[in-house]
């Protein structure tokens, strides 16, 4: 087992990181840009190291700061968390140059994967459901035209290197079709430094369904069912749920096959993610697969009763799962609401500011994962996201009711938050039922 982990990250999942340590008895090392000095993660762990400004291009996403800060600690491992360098397959890469365990999948698997038109290529080639569209990147115009119209409109173009819902376009006819490239290029060159994009059969008022997989390095896999996350501002997801209501034990069954399928012909390893489409039949295609621990794995992590963070940390280390397929049972129901310093009412505008008053709700089967404390400031740097609030019931029923409630009783004073954004989502009759789409929340926000 490693000595001495570095998080190369920060927020509330470089705290997660760091208490999954103490419970194995490892030290840890945060890094720190000079605006999250005062940051939680900082002050919590073993050694603190400061690795450069507010800007996270020259801080968070600072490769070679981020190295030095692991040789000058001892650190013999790094836990990329998510978003940053999780998925960075030149990082992975440079860490085992330099002797440094990454805490993920090999370089080469992310390589595999990270390319959208890639990753979507190898898994039809496994037997994997995939939606209709390219075999990869799109050229030329007239290659878009051509397959647009074989296909059928309306048609995604989506960025290669693509993540987080950027760079993606959809297009309702050839009318539309040079203009919706052009901008999603550009948004892939901005955000990825890659306008390579691919197109792709629109799935018309789908399930965005997630399965989670685990596997070691010596080929073993299991998937850890399924979350839904349907429930999406923007491409953004907002709430998470596990299990799906629209999940049978046959499609499980189906869909967890094709996520173990799609992680051994990737020669994969560690906690992986593998996201799906489902349509109003029950057919299901896959997306993509994140190459990375996921923002909502604690839902998972609720009806599985298997630690994610320590698992990835075991596989790290190359332990063996210690666990079968056969050994997954999901029990109960978990939802997670993001919690985010916005203002709903003004586009969801985000709200940096100090946290004057904070209380967070407790009890049983409620879990608060957050970074923020009273008198911290909140700054315009990076995500907006400032807690997550998860809730586990017996019941779906029970759960709903559960986060209800706890929303209720969520305060954070000083700045606008999406608390109540939330809690009117938990409180409406289609979230009740089960019977939303990817599309709701822009309906539902029509109609407030």
């Amino acid at each position: 087992m490693f000595r001495k982990i570095l998080i190369a990250n920060r927020g509330e999942i470089a705290v997660r990181i760091i208490r999954a340590c103490r419970e194995l008895g490892i030290r840890t090392v945060a890094v720190y840009s000079t605006a999250d000095k005062s940051s939680l993660h900082a002050q919590i762990a073993d050694e603190a190291v400061c690795i450069g400004p507010a800007d996270s291009s020259k801080s968070y996403l600072n490769i070679e700061a981020i190295i030095s800060a692991c040789m000058i600690t001892g650190a013999d491992a790094v836990h990329p968390g998510f978003g940053f360098l999780s998925e960075n397959s030149k990082f992975a890469r440079i860490c085992e140059k330099c002797g440094i365990t990454f805490i993920g999948p090999s370089p080469e698997s992310i390589d595999m994967l990270g390319d959208k038109a890639n990753a979507k290529k190898t898994m039809e080639d496994a037997g994997v459901p995939v939606i209709p569209g390219s075999k990869g990147e799109i050229k030329t115009l007239d290659e878009a035209r051509e397959l647009a119209e074989k296909i059928g409109y309306p048609v995604l173009i989506k960025a290669a290197a693509g993540g987080g819902g950027r760079g993606i376009r959809i297009v309702n006819n050839s009318e539309e079709l040079e203009a919706q490239i052009t901008a999603a290029k550009q948004e892939s060159l901005n955000f990825f430094s890659d306008d390579a994009v691919y197109l792709e059969k629109f799935i018309e008022r789908p399930r965005h369904v997630e399965i989670q997989i685990v596997a070691d390095k010596a080929g073993h896999v299991v998937h850890l069912g399924e979350r839904d996350c349907s429930l999406q501002r923007r491409h953004q997801k907002v709430i998470e749920e596990s299990p799906s209501p629209v999940m049978t034990e046959e499609l499980r069954a189906k869909m967890g096959k094709a996520a173990v399928t799609a992680a051994k012909v990737s020669n994969y390893y560690n906690v992986g993610t593998i996201e799906f489409l489902v349509d109003k039949n029950g057919d299901f295609y896959f997306m993509e697969m994140n190459t990375r621990i996921q923002v909502e794995h604690p839902i998972t992590e609720f009806v599985t009763g298997v630690d994610l963070v320590k698992t990835q940390i075991k596989i790290a280390a190359g332990e063996d799962l210690g666990f079968t397929q056969d050994d997954i049972k999901l029990r109960g129901h978990a939802i997670e609401c993001r919690i985010n310093a916005e203002c709903p009412e003004k586009n969801f505008r985000p709200c940096p500011g100090v946290i004057t008053a904070l209380y967070t709700p407790g009890g049983p089967g409620v879990r608060v994962d957050s970074a923020v404390y009273q008198g911290y400031a909140i700054t315009p740097y990076y995500d907006s996201m400032i807690s997550k609030l998860i809730v586990y019931g017996n019941t779906r029923e029970e759960a709903i009711k559960k986060m209800s409630w706890a929303l209720s009783e969520f305060i954070v004073g000083g700045i606008d938050t999406n608390i109540e954004f939330q809690l009117d989502l938990i409180r409406n009759e289609t979230f009740g039922s089960g019977a939303y789409d990817v599309g709701f929340i822009e309906k539902f926000l029509e109609q407030r």
